[in-house]
């Protein structure tokens, strides 16, 4: 499962998914938007006005904390 994470600099909702997934084990691969502008275009493109952002395989999954979709992820990790 090749997990993406989207966030920004002083975001609670960003700290938290982040916090969740590191608590639980699950390897993902973060994209700040605050230090790598070009994502925010991607985002856009995809309809997402705000993060945290998770996809799987380049599909989104998870918008904003989510903690029970992140649960549900969880146990198919």
């Amino acid at each position: 499962m090749n997990l993406v994470l989207f966030t920004k600099n002083n975001c609670i909702q960003c700290k938290m998914t982040k916090r969740f997934l590191e608590e639980n084990q699950i390897s993902f691969t973060e994209h700040n938007i605050s230090q790598e502008p070009e994502y925010i275009n991607y985002l856009k493109e995809k309809g997402f006005q705000s993060v945290p952002v998770l996809e799987r395989n380049a599909e989104p999954i998870i918008n904003g904390f989510r903690p029970d979709q992140l649960k549900q992820l969880l146990a198919t990790h």
